[in-house]
């Protein structure tokens, strides 16, 4: 078993954890045209989240404000079409130039993969909180059974 105080995995992970965010990142920015969107790039942060919290690294914490806060942002932005006397879900596109980048299109499809990331995040820390994941150091001897 790899303990979690290995040096070697710790600098594997530290190394891989941004750029397995930048992958997050693309899959949260290109699946409204293309394969990805909240869901996978809340499973690829909540990969990172795993891996650092077997690896003993620090991790975030909260995960019922995280899941609180993702649905918030999912039931607004779902909602907010309803003010303007559109359907339930529509989606609202912008477009806009950027000097250097030329045209950039955006829509409410944004904040609401947004709001499902940070749902999936909450839920992979409430399952690693909900197993006592702390780290891997801790063998079954080590634990108490509670009487």
């Amino acid at each position: 078993m790899i303990l979690a105080h290995s040096p070697i995995v710790q600098l594997g992970i530290r190394a891989a954890s941004p750029l397995a965010i930048m992958v997050g990142v693309y899959l949260l920015f290109a699946g409204h045209n293309n394969p990805g969107g909240g869901f996978a790039a809340g499973l690829v942060f909540g990969a990172v989240v795993t891996l650092r919290t077997i690896a003993g690294i620090q991790r975030p914490t909260h995960a019922i404000q995280i899941i609180a806060a993702g649905m918030a942002v999912v039931v607004l932005t779902a909602a907010a079409p309803l003010l303007w006397g559109d359907v339930l879900l529509d989606q609202k596109v912008l477009s806009f130039k950027v000097p250097l980048l030329g045209t950039i299109k955006t829509g409410s499809a944004l904040p609401f993969d947004i709001g499902v990331t940070a749902i999936v995040v909450g839920l992979v820390l409430s399952l690693l909180d909900g197993l006592s994941a702390t780290s891997l150091t801790n063998s079954p001897a080590e634990t108490e059974i509670p009487s």
